[in-house]
């Protein structure tokens, strides 16, 4: 009776485990959701079948499409950008193993162009918006159909906007490291060239750009002053820009990082490179609101929860946060858990729909069907496209493949419907610091230091 006991014990842990997370596929997924945002002239090596050419005739063709709509914004695309980029220097290795370096660096570049053709460092005028928020709005259909005027809106001495200008500093001197480091000098010194004028600019034209204010309201420029000294600093070792990053920092705690606050991605790197204590304190602070006890909400099924929009967003870019400052040794075995534990949240760890349902589209069996999201809502051309397709029921005709989808409400519940562009947004900074997350976790396998975790809904396999 007891050995029987026993044989059936054996056979149900044999059979119920938790089912391992492929942290390597989710990160080519992402970058693949990047792909699907491109806004002009599409490449050959275009992964996307159901995306084409799109808004050629743009003051400044290129870049990134925001989220579910068609407009560029400058500010989320250059915060985007300097995250993503900011991954592939510190977790390199992690995209490397996970066979998605090429692919980063062609990712990447796309918004990188975009930025060099919106500055031009002759008459001082960058461009920081791409079509009305309104009249984009009230289309419903592929970008690839639109017709209405898409005006541009520039920032200048006249006009200022050195929250954006800076932004956009930081993520092209990001930029020269990345693909100086490939071996692309050529291509870094024209990023780094603009960057440097940019952010001349951006330091001589002080004040907020309100043009984009409905959609994307800018709260100051310091932390986008800091960011982009911080990374010039880096691109070039101009003990000049480290002083300036020094006037800029603030030591208060973040309330999140996101793109409108970067103060602990400035205090971090601060820290990194200057070894002060009051730097280190300042990324610990706001990493300790962060954890349970903290202050923050926290879902039944573990989710650090700021906000309602894009929850898992603001994970995502703590987690990205947690794992770079355990890189440099603060509190690394704490953070690694606790970001490892967001991030398994992400992609399965959860409760809905009877457990193991990612947030990230494409991956695993079960994920959203309905993002909001206008060119996934559409079927395959020639079939038409419009208004029809945001309440259409069932499964969006193209899988939005990558994206992280906003979240869940506090309470873990969470509702799969296209026309709710709270919980089933997509936008470009919703995946950047989810992005680098995984790629700081692939490096963690890399490095075979991937910690134990515990998370409170695990998804479970039965066999």
């Amino acid at each position: 009776m007891i050995t029987v006991l026993l044989l059936a014990v054996s056979l149900v842990v044999q059979t119920t485990w938790c089912a391992p997370k492929d942290f390597s596929a989710a990160l080519g997924k992402s970058i693949l959701f990047y792909d699907a945002q491109r806004s002009g002239k599409l490449p050959a090596n275009n992964p996307i079948h159901w995306r084409g050419d799109s808004a050629l005739h743009d003051c400044v063709v290129g870049g990134w499409y925001d989220a579910g709509d068609h407009v560029k914004f400058g500010l989320p695309m250059s915060s985007s950008s300097t995250l993503l980029l900011w991954s592939m220097i510190r977790f390199k290795d992690g995209y490397t193993k996970a066979g998605q370096l090429n692919q980063a660096y062609d990712m990447i570049k796309w918004p990188l162009d975009y930025f060099l053709h919106a500055w031009n460092p002759s008459t001082k005028q960058l461009v920081v918006q791409v079509g009305d928020g309104n009249a984009d709005h009230a289309f419903w259909g592929r970008p690839e159909d639109m017709t209405m005027a898409r005006p541009c809106q520039t920032v200048s001495a006249s006009n200022k906007g050195s929250d954006i200008a800076a932004g956009t500093a930081a993520a092209l001197a990001a930029g020269s490291i990345v693909f100086k480091a490939k071996g692309d000098t050529a291509y870094g010194n024209q990023l780094l060239s603009a960057a440097e004028s940019l952010y001349a600019f951006a330091k001589a034209n002080r004040g907020i750009f309100h043009g984009s204010a409905q959609f994307y309201s800018s709260s100051a420029d310091k932390d986008e002053m800091c960011e982009a000294s911080a990374w010039l600093y880096r691109a070039t070792k101009n003990a000049n820009y480290l002083n300036d990053a020094k006037t800029f920092v603030e030591d208060a705690w973040a309330w999140a990082l996101g793109w409108d606050d970067k103060k602990v991605a400035c205090q971090l790197i601060l820290f990194e490179e200057t070894h002060t204590a009051h730097y280190k304190d300042a990324v610990v602070g706001f990493l300790e609101s962060w954890m349970p006890g903290g202050g923050i909400t926290y879902t039944p099924c573990g989710l650090a929860w700021r906000d309602k929009w894009g929850a898992n967003r603001y994970a995502g870019n703590t987690a990205f946060v947690a794992l770079l400052a355990s890189e440099a040794g603060i509190n690394p075995a704490k953070y690694r858990k606790w970001a490892v534990e967001q991030i398994n949240y992400l992609l399965g760890d959860n409760h809905h729909d009877g457990g193991c349902y990612s947030f990230q589209i494409g991956y695993g069996s079960k994920y959203p069907r309905q993002p909001h999201h206008r060119g996934a809502s559409c079927p395959n051309r020639p079939a038409p496209c419009g208004q029809a397709q945001l309440t259409a029921s069932g499964p969006s005709p193209q899988t939005l493949t990558g994206a992280l989808v906003g979240g869940p409400e506090a309470n873990d519940n969470y509702h799969d419907v296209r026309t709710d562009y709270v919980l089933n947004e997509v936008a470009t900074d919703y995946n950047a610091g989810f992005q680098g997350a995984l790629a700081g976790i692939v490096h963690l396998e890399a490095a075979n230091n991937l910690p134990a975790t515990n998370n409170k809904c695990p998804c479970t396999a039965t066999g």
